[in-house]
């Protein structure tokens, strides 16, 4: 164990700092003499983060071994692989990107780190135009904190939920889940789980009985876009799911269906979710094989 220790030393101390931190680093120095003790943290911080994260990504030989170290070894299948993070009066960033290091056929995991990334890189130049937009209108707050949460994770499925909250002028919240078969090494996606397109409508008329039902049981505490609700507003509603709906499998073995801030409810509810009752998809599911 020394001897691969070792080598995983050897490696962190050799994995170049990525373009990425240019931006920290310029806007740190930006603010003088008088903060060098903070930017120095701040640098040291991120370069162990990068170091860590970037020798998994640069070698799986160093994920395989991490695997192998005991206590480490339980949480090397979904860590953080980068972390971009500013933190500054005004703009503030914490966007924290997944991997998958445990998967026995790597080309779904590097595929799904892959997107995960861009999607990471993405975000955090959108941040820093905006930055650049706010600063030549005279200036404001900018705000985004992306993360993860693994939703299932058990011998035959992996779910992952990546959320991203946004807050220029008012904050809007995006959720997307990858539910993965870790059997079999594939992604799957609802229309899959299904015989047929007959699922929407089975899901969409149980999701508006649970919404009029927790109105009712809330004492109208929880509110959401649905007719025959005893509540009138100006906002269209909710009739069928997107036959790609956002969508997990809980530790159950139970189908949850997800909407964003907004989608079907107002800004005060958040994400909300729904559980669909197994009794009512089972004649048109494929298989029992993923919900129970």
């Amino acid at each position: 164990m020394d001897k691969k220790l070792e080598e995983l030393k050897t490696e962190y101390k050799n994995i170049p700092i990525p373009d990425e931190l240019d931006f920290v680093v310029e806007r740190a120095l930006k603010k003088g003499k008088t903060n060098k003790r903070g930017y120095k943290w701040m640098a040291g911080t991120a370069a162990a983060a990068i170091l860590f994260i970037g020798g998994i990504n640069i070698s799986p030989a160093m994920a395989n071994t991490l695997s192998e170290v005991p206590i480490v070894g339980s949480i090397v299948k979904v860590l953080t692989f980068t972390e971009f993070k500013v933190d500054e009066d005004k703009y503030k960033a914490d966007i924290k990107v997944p991997a998958i290091s445990d998967s026995e056929n790597g080309d779904l995991a590097q595929s799904l780190n892959e997107k995960y990334l861009k999607e990471g890189q993405e975000l955090y130049e959108q941040f820093k135009d905006e930055i650049e937009e706010i600063e030549k209108e005279g200036g404001g707050h900018v705000g985004v904190d992306s993360g993860y949460e693994v939703k299932t994770d058990n011998d035959r499925i992996l779910s992952i939920g990546r959320y991203v909250v946004n807050t220029v002028g008012s904050s809007s919240t995006v959720m997307k889940y990858d539910t993965i078969d870790k059997k079999n090494d594939i992604l799957l996606s609802l229309p899959m789980l299904f015989k047929d397109d007959s699922y929407v409508k089975i899901i969409s008329e149980n999701i508006q009985e649970q919404m009029r039902e927790q109105m009712k049981e809330s004492n109208f505490e929880k509110i959401y876009w649905v007719a025959d609700s005893g509540i009138e507003d100006n906002f269209e509603d909710f009739e069928l799911i997107k036959k790609d709906q956002n969508f997990y499998i809980n530790k159950d073995g139970k189908l949850v269906i997800s909407f964003d801030k907004y989608e079907v409810s107002p800004g005060f509810m958040g994400i909300v979710e729904f559980v669909i009752p197994t009794e009512i998809i089972s004649d048109v599911l494929v298989s029992n094989e993923y919900i129970k």
